[in-house]
């Protein structure tokens, strides 16, 4: 299968890694030379780092399965898919699906990574539109599997189910989401936490250290594994609708109290930033995230050997 990967940024990289660790042709086009140069030897590191993780069998193999364009057409020819990863702007996005609509074959799948723009914003105009979604990553989608599926209302249910076949294929997580929202579903789950976070922040509740702590250190150690439903369904003793029961007037006094949609003031945001530069520094943002992904990729190694042993208990 050829894969067409549109921008070399940060996501068309991992999305680069994403396909060729899989063994499939990659075709990656960047307008801008020198970006598409550098993506090269950060996919190249990427992918040694990755193996060293056993994350990648074979990153040599991988690497090889990359080719660097020169011109979109070049990228488009002969694709089976394409993953759009240009700049939230819309006028970029019309532009773009504008000419890959032009140069693709009609039954190229062409999916955007946006994490905000509808299909249907910038495809309706096309003479193909029924081939066109949004596949929206968590970043970085080779060490974060779910993918985000979500067609404009004229994007035919085949396209969808392709688009899904091919992220099983290559180890992603799909999940379709039924209608187009703002944020997806993703990011509407992570804004209702954030705006939670602000709050009791802003009223003096929790410091952002301790709010940091009781997300990684509580929620997230059960959210690495199962979700919020299945969370609660194992949190009461007869299940789902016990929890339910037994904490709904619970929940219901807190969102009785959370009536405010006020934007996060400048106040407020600046506050915040105080106290996460005096944790960590602007200077070491960037070892961080390589931490980051050290530890996702420690996580993800974790998660497949418990996959592969069908979740049964290793011998003491």
């Amino acid at each position: 299968m050829n894969i067409a990967i549109v921008g070399s940024g940060l996501i068309g990289q991992a999305w680069a890694i994403v396909f060729a660790r899989a063994g499939l042709q990659v075709r990656l086009w960047d307008g801008d030379a020198q970006a598409l140069a550098n993506a090269k030897t950060i996919i190249t590191q990427q992918l040694q780092a990755l193996e060293a993780h056993k994350l990648v069998e074979n990153a040599a193999h991988a690497i090889k399965c990359i080719q660097t364009c020169d011109s979109l057409a070049q990228a488009l020819e002969n694709a089976h898919y394409v993953q759009e990863n240009l700049p939230e702007r819309l006028e970029i996005k019309c532009d773009i699906y504008a000419a890959m609509d032009e140069m693709a074959a009609p039954d190229t799948i062409l999916a955007s990574s946006t994490s905000g723009i509808p299909a249907s914003a910038f495809t309706e105009s096309l003479a193909n539109r029924q081939r066109c979604l949004v596949a929206h990553p968590v970043n970085p989608p080779y060490l974060i599997p779910v993918v985000e599926i979500c067609g404009a209302p004229w994007t035919d249910p085949s396209t969808i189910e392709r688009t899904r076949e091919i992220m099983r294929t290559v180890g992603q997580k799909p999940v379709t989401v039924h209608q187009e929202v703002d944020g997806f579903v993703l990011n509407r789950l992570q804004g209702a936490l954030l705006r939670e976070a602000f709050r009791l922040v802003e009223q003096g509740v929790v410091s952002v250290e301790d709010l940091d702590t009781t997300v990684k250190d509580g929620l997230g150690l059960r959210w690495s594994f199962m979700g919020p439903f299945e969370t609660i369904d194992l949190n009461a003793p007869a299940g789902l609708a016990d929890y339910c029961q037994r904490y709904g007037p619970l929940y219901q006094r807190m969102f009785e109290h959370r009536g405010d949609t006020a934007p996060w003031t400048d106040e407020l945001i600046n506050g915040i930033e105080a106290q996460r530069r005096d944790i960590l520094p602007a200077s070491e943002l960037a070892n961080r995230r390589q931490w980051r992904d050290s530890r996702l990729m420690a996580l993800l190694g974790h998660k497949h050997k418990c996959e592969n042993t069908n979740n049964e208990p290793e011998e003491p």
